[in-house]
């Protein structure tokens, strides 16, 4: 099986206005991304088989209007979002059945690929608070050497009551890893994504904005699906 690879260096994108910008730098193959020796699920046998990777989605599944996010772990402007935006979201829309929230990862990054692994460690039905532990640390897991990341990050895996066994097989699942960058790149390919946070409403792309605007946003498309 041919491998695609990832166009991902070690270090994060460049900012750009109000989000953070796809960068580029250079081919990498996807297996030797991860944090340490791939296990034995990165044969060409099991690859074959490749694992599924989860949408993560909040809210009623028939809600009338979807809004997917596109972000990255290493981003400082989908962090303050997560913090300050997604809580209000939840509020006012997702939980009051208006609203079907769906997050998909972007990496921009090595290190951000590995925090989606330790973030999807748990399941499905942990992911959002292992997502928020990620972006809550976000100024403390990003820093060090490789191999510092790689614990700081395992470090947010044990408190969110994920052992150092589980930890290590998430993070050496070279399977689960090429999945997800497959996955990322039909993501690409699907919506035009220049930087994050980005926003599909309803299935119109938008950059990064206030809650009041997103709010007038999912307001109209609520009384257009009516």
């Amino acid at each position: 099986m041919d491998r695609r690879t990832i166009l991902l260096g070690a270090g994060a994108g460049a900012l750009v206005a109000g989000g953070y910008a796809l960068m580029r730098p250079q081919t990498t193959p996807a297996l030797s991304l991860l944090p340490q020796p791939a296990n034995a699920q990165t044969s060409d046998a099991a690859a074959a088989d490749a694992p599924q990777v989860i949408e993560m989605v909040m809210g009623d599944p028939d809600a009338p209007v979807e809004m997917i996010e596109y972000a990255s772990f290493t981003c400082p402007h989908c962090r303050t979002f997560h913090e300050n935006t997604l809580p209000l979201l939840k509020a006012d829309y997702i939980d009051q059945g208006r609203l079907r929230y769906v997050y998909r990862e972007v990496y921009f990054d090595r290190f951000g690929l590995w925090a989606g692994m330790v973030a999807r460690c748990a399941g499905p039905e942990r992911y959002f608070g292992i997502v928020d532990l990620i972006y809550q640390r976000q100024a403390e897991w990003t820093q060090g050497a490789p191999a510092d990341v790689a614990e700081n990050l395992r470090r947010i895996g044990r408190t969110a009551g994920l052992n150092n066994e589980q930890l290590d097989a998430c993070l050496t699942d070279g399977a689960m890893a090429q999945a997800m960058i497959d996955t990322y790149e039909a993501h690409m390919a699907e919506h035009a994504i220049s930087g994050t946070p980005a926003f599909v409403i309803a299935g119109r792309l938008h950059s990064n904005m206030s809650y009041a605007d997103m709010s007038a946003l999912i307001d109209e498309a609520i009384v257009a699906a009516q």
